[in-house]
C-alpha cells in the first residue's frame, strides 16, 4: 500500500478523510427552497437591470431573454439540494459554470451566479459524508476550473481581449498591464475557489466539534445519572444493612430476655425484673437507632438555616461495645469483652466509620449466636494495632441450633462492611468446636482515600 507524503496526509486529515464521524444529512426544507427563490429573484432583477443600463455584451448575445433567465433560474435551483446532495450539487454547479461561461459569459459573470457557484462548492466540502469521495470530486473541479482559465488565455479570446483593452496603455507599476491583468485574474480565482474550499472545511470541522461536544455532554450526563443512581442504591443498601442489624439484634435480645423472664417469673422476681428492664432498654435502643436512620433519610432535605430537624445522635462505636455485650449476657450465657490496644487511647483515635463498622459487626455476630447457637460462653475481643490494623473476633462454644437456618443476610452485611474498609473476613466453625467470626480492617491511615473497595476474603459456612 502506497503511503502518502506527510503534507498530503495532513491535508487529508484536515478535510476529515478517515474520520469516523459523518455529518447528518438533512432533508430538503422550506428554508432551502426559500433561499433558492430569493437568489433567483435577485438574479433575474439584476440581469434585467444590467440589460436596461444598455450593456452591449448582454444585448449582443445570440440567445433569447428566456434562455438567459433559464440559466439564472437553473443555477439558483441548485441551492435547494446543496445540503442534501452536496457533492452532486457541487459537480453540477461546476458544469453549469462552464456551460454558461462558454455560451453566455456575461450572464455567468453576474453577482448572483457567482454566489451560487461559491456556495455550492463550499457546501460540497462542508456537508459531504464521504470525505474521500468529496476530496476527489472537489479536487477535480478545481483542476478543471483552472485548466479552463488557462485555456482561455492560451487558445481562447481572453488574452487577445486584454491586449486589445490595454493596447497603448503606458506602464505605471512593476508589471506591464497585460501580465498584471493575467496575474490578477489568477489571484482572484485562487481566492474564490480556495476560499470556498477552506470555508467549507472549517464549517465541517466546526460541526464535527459541536457534535463531539454534544456526545460528550450526553455521556457525562448519563454517567452522572448512573453515579447518582448508584449512590442512591448504595445508600439504600447501607440503610437496609443498618435496619437489619438494629432490628435483628434488639428483637433477638428482647425474645431471649422475655423467655428468661417467663421461666423465672414465679420463683425469682428479681431476675424477672432484670429481664424486663433489659427488654425495655433493648426496645428503646431499637427505637432510637431507627430514628437515627430516619434522620439520615431526611438530612438531605433539611434546610440550611437551622430551622430543620436537629442532627441525629452519633452512630455507636467502640465505647458502646461494653453496653452491647452486657445486654447480650443472660443467666444461661456469659459474654466476655476484651479491648487490646497497642498504645493507650488507640480506641479514641480510631476513625468513627471504622469504629461504627466494628460495633455493627460485633452486634451482628452476637445476634447470630443468640438466634442460631446453643453457646453458653461467648468471647468478644477487639485488637487495635494503631497504624497497622483493627481486628475483632467473636468466638462461641456452641453448636448450631436445630431448626434455626438463617437467611445469610447477616454474614453478607459483615462482608459488605469489611469491603468498605478493604478488610478481610473469616467466618466458620472452629476445629475444636464452636464458631468464629474474625474481621481485620487496615488502619485508616494505611488506606488510600480514593481506593476502590475490594471484595473481602471470606471462608466458612453460613449462619
Amino acid at each position: 500500500m502506497t503511503r502518502l507524503p506527510p503534507a498530503a496526509t495532513r491535508l487529508a486529515g484536515w478535510f476529515g478523510v478517515g474520520d469516523p464521524w459523518e455529518r447528518p444529512r438533512p432533508a430538503v426544507g422550506r428554508a432551502d427552497v426559500l433561499t433558492a427563490a430569493v437568489v433567483e429573484l435577485i438574479g433575474l432583477v439584476g440581469l434585467e437591470l444590467v440589460r436596461s443600463i444598455g450593456n452591449e455584451t448582454l444585448q449582443d448575445l445570440p440567445f433569447p431573454w428566456w434562455l438567459q433567465w433559464l440559466a439564472v433560474s437553473s443555477g439558483a435551483a441548485l441551492l435547494v439540494g446543496r445540503r442534501r446532495w452536496p457533492v452532486a450539487v457541487a459537480a453540477l454547479a461546476a458544469g453549469h459554470m462552464i456551460l454558461v461561461g462558454v455560451t453566455m459569459p456575461v450572464v455567468m459573470g453576474q453577482f448572483t451566479l457567482q454566489v451560487v457557484y461559491f456556495v455550492a462548492l463550499m457546501s460540497g466540502v462542508a456537508w459531504a459524508r464521504d470525505r474521500r469521495w468529496m476530496l476527489v470530486v472537489v479536487g477535480f473541479i478545481v483542476v478543471v476550473m483552472f485548466a479552463w482559465i488557462a485555456l482561455q488565455f492560451a487558445v481562447g479570446s481572453a488574452l487577445q481581449g486584454l491586449v486589445d483593452d490595454y493596447a497603448g496603455t503606458p506602464r505605471h507599476g512593476v508589471l506591464a498591464p497585460v501580465p498584471a491583468a493575467v496575474l490578477l485574474t489568477v489571484l482572484v480565482n485562487v481566492l474564490y475557489f480556495g476560499g470556498a474550499v477552506v470555508i467549507g472545511g472549517l464549517q465541517w470541522r466546526s460541526a464535527r466539534d459541536r457534535a463531539l461536544l454534544a456526545r460528550q455532554a450526553a455521556t457525562i450526563s448519563a454517567q452522572t445519572e448512573a453515579l447518582r443512581t448508584r449512590a442512591v442504591a448504595e445508600e439504600r443498601l447501607r440503610i437496609a444493612r443498618e435496619l437489619h442489624d438494629v432490628v435483628a439484634h434488639h428483637v433477638s435480645v428482647i425474645g431471649i430476655q422475655a423467655a428468661a423472664a417467663r421461666r423465672v417469673m414465679d420463683r425469682d422476681p428479681a431476675a424477672t425484673r432484670r429481664a424486663l428492664e433489659g427488654i425495655e432498654g433493648s426496645s428503646r435502643a431499637a427505637v432510637s437507632s431507627m430514628r437515627g436512620l430516619l434522620g439520615t433519610l431526611r438530612s438531605s432535605d433539611a434546610p440550611q438555616d437551622g430551622t430543620g430537624p436537629r442532627p441525629r445522635s452519633p452512630q455507636p462505636g467502640l465505647e458502646d461495645l461494653p453496653v452491647l455485650v452486657e445486654a447480650c449476657s443472660t443467666p444461661g450465657r456469659r459474654v466476655g469483652y476484651d479491648l487490646v490496644e497497642s498504645s493507650p487511647g488507640a480506641a479514641g483515635r480510631c476513625s468513627p466509620p471504622l469504629a461504627h463498622s466494628i460495633h455493627r459487626t460485633v452486634q451482628e455476630a452476637l445476634t447470630n449466636v443468640e438466634k442460631h447457637s446453643t453457646a453458653t460462653r461467648v468471647s468478644v475481643v477487639v485488637r487495635l494495632e494503631e497504624g497497622r490494623f483493627a481486628e475483632l473476633e467473636v468466638v462461641d462454644d456452641g453448636r448450631p441450633r436445630a431448626g434455626s437456618s438463617g437467611s445469610g443476610l447477616g454474614q453478607l452485611g459483615i462482608r459488605e462492611r469489611a469491603a468498605l474498609h478493604r478488610g478481610s473476613v473469616e467466618i466458620g466453625p472452629r476445629a475444636g468446636g464452636g464458631y468464629r467470626v474474625r474481621v481485620r480492617y487496615p488502619w485508616p491511615d494505611d488506606v488510600a482515600a480514593d481506593a476502590a473497595p475490594a471484595a473481602p476474603t471470606a471462608v466458612g459456612g453460613r449462619r
